[in-house]
């Protein structure tokens, strides 16, 4: 009987689907009215992304590609961009949008809102923004409670994701703030969560309330953006999208997090190798001997030298002078 891993490469010689090709993800184009699907893929388990591959023959990339997200994002596996150099803009939605919870994320459909993003000269529109629990981008070594995503394409089906942290925060009083100014939780992400509860169930869609799209613009064009090209993070795990991962974050209250973290639970793909190196699934299904990391060195310490005679050395020569005995 064939191993668990090379079965994981049956599927590598096929040409890779698109990403809205029927794997049912959070990239399908449906028709309008169409019902909600759910993801036959998962997180855990034999539908976790340990087994992508062997789920469909299109997900040949999930177990061989060599520029796979997330990854940690740590000098040298991403170039730092201003966000000046970069157009964003995206409409408020005064009527609100449809909210979806898709079984492994919840996501807003923002199809034909006019949201735009250039990028290297490219024009991408905003599809939808979802969520992962915790954030599958590792924030220079550090995991952040949640990440959000949010997915645009050319007219040539091309991808560029926009990637935003998500960390939590206490909720202040009016007192505390007039006192010592603080920050807050994000409008936007509190709209949009106090609606998770009507979508509990997988397949099953709401309407959010207004949703003030001008306040994530505002915060993500105050900082940069990690720029590098990797993959989608869900199956097929097609490669070639551009990542663009903002150094602001947003902020949400503990008590939204939890409405929010209860119904998403875990979705996040581990962190992959680094750019350009070998699969770490390939690594495993060939037993490839992986060299370790050499440790930086650290300077020896210059060594202190003992005392001449110590203290301990001369009370022992003074009680032997005492008893007329000799000192070795």
């Amino acid at each position: 009987m064939p191993s668990v891993f090379s079965l994981l490469f049956l599927a590598a010689s096929v040409t890779p689907a698109l990403a809205f090709c029927g794997a049912h993800t959070h990239l399908d184009r449906r028709a309008e009215g169409e019902e909600v699907p759910i993801s036959t893929f998962g997180y855990t388990g034999t539908v976790g992304p340990l087994l992508w591959t062997q789920l469909d023959s299109a997900n040949g990339l999930c177990s061989t590609g060599s520029n796979q997200s997330p990854i940690n994002m740590v000098e040298g596996q991403f170039q730092l961009i201003p966000a000046s150099e970069i157009e964003l803009t995206i409409p408020d939605v005064p009527e609100g949008a449809a909210f979806e919870n898709l079984g492994t994320t919840v996501e807003v459909v923002m199809k034909d809102v006019g949201g735009q993003f250039v990028l290297e000269g490219k024009n991408y529109t905003l599809e939808q923004f979802h969520f992962h629990h915790p954030s599958e981008h590792v924030d220079n070594d550090v995991s952040l409670p949640m990440e959000m995503h949010m997915v645009f394409t050319t007219e040539a089906e091309e991808i560029a994701v926009i990637g935003v942290y998500v960390d939590l925060i206490d909720v202040t009083s009016v007192i505390e703030l007039h006192i010592v100014p603080r920050a807050t939780p994000s409008n936007l992400l509190e709209t949009i969560f106090s609606s998770v509860g009507e979508i509990a169930e997988p397949g099953t869609s709401t309407k959010t309330k207004p949703l003030v799209m001008s306040e994530v613009v505002t915060l993500l064009k105050s900082g940069s953006f990690q720029r590098y090209t990797g993959s989608l993070t869900t199956p097929p795990c097609s490669e070639n999208v551009e990542w663009s991962v903002a150094t602001e974050k947003l902020l949400m209250s503990k008590a939204t997090y939890i409405a929010a973290r209860d119904v998403i639970g875990f979705n996040s793909r581990y962190p992959q190798n680094k750019l350009g190196d070998q699969n770490l699934l390939a690594i495993a299904a060939t037993g490839a001997q992986v060299p370790a990391e050499t440790p930086a060195e650290t300077p020896a310490e210059t060594p202190v030298e003992a005392p001449a005679n110590p203290p301990a050395v001369r009370r022992r020569q003074r009680l032997q002078k005492k008893r007329g005995t000799s000192v070795e």
